[in-house]
């Protein structure tokens, strides 16, 4: 299991984030992200609504999940 703040995923507060996998982390944020969208936390709205926009790029996502694979793999195991 491995740790990560909503900050180091991109987003902008300082939750933690948990996954065993790089897919079940992203996962986990983006069901953060969506559930303080969905109580009206405005700073999380604004990241949800530029995923969205970034999410119509093919070849930014593909950056974008190389960078957090090889982010997430640098991480040490939660102790």
């Amino acid at each position: 299991m491995k740790t990560m703040t909503c900050k180091q995923l991109y987003g902008p507060c300082e939750a933690l984030i948990h996954g065993e996998t790089a897919e079940e982390m992203m996962e986990n944020s983006k069901k953060h992200g969506m559930e303080m969208a969905a109580i009206g936390d405005e700073a999380h709205i604004k990241v949800v609504e530029a995923m969205r926009q970034y999410m119509d790029d093919p070849e930014a996502v593909k950056r974008f999940m190389e960078k957090f694979q090889n982010d997430f793999a640098a991480m040490p195991e939660d102790q």
